[in-house]
């Protein structure tokens, strides 16, 4: 399975207006057990979580997973931060990355495969207000060329 394919849990669809994705990475998550239980119900959202290199660690925050409903006292924290599972090389080139002025890491989207929960991070540079209009605007153009071109062919 190529990376970024599986059950889709959650998707973080601002991150590509807000950022400009340069590269994707897949990482494993480190979950409790009723975490993945809520997961496999959909019970995540990503939308404001990004990621931290720590003591040669990388750790995802702000990841909301709502508490199980089956679950009782061992249910867990909702927004506790979460280890991600990556090579040395893979971390180190994240540092290396993150040291850019403007870069950041951030979840686009979470997902099931082969039974375990994994994470697509991308490594990408803050847009601007201008480049977001731009990319509207590039966005309305497309939608407007695609709609005559249906017209035509009718």
């Amino acid at each position: 399975m190529a990376k970024g394919e599986g059950k889709v849990i959650a998707q973080n669809k601002k991150a590509g207006f807000d950022y400009a994705i340069e590269e994707t990475i897949e990482a494993g998550i480190v979950l409790l057990g009723t975490e993945i239980k809520s997961a496999r119900n959909g019970k995540v959202q990503i939308k404001d979580a990004f990621v931290r290199i720590r003591n040669g660690e990388a750790w995802i925050s702000n990841m909301h997973i709502s508490p199980y409903e089956q679950g009782n006292q061992f249910n867990h924290e909702p927004l506790r931060s979460r280890k991600l599972l990556l090579h040395k090389k893979q971390i180190n080139e994240l540092v290396g990355k993150s040291k850019v002025e403007g870069a950041a890491i951030i979840p686009l989207k979470m997902y099931l495969k082969d039974g375990y929960a994994k994470v697509l991070l991308g490594v990408g540079k803050g847009k601007k207000k201008y480049d977001k209009r731009e990319d509207l605007k590039k966005k309305d153009a497309k939608r407007a060329i695609d709609r005559a071109l249906k017209e035509r062919s009718r």
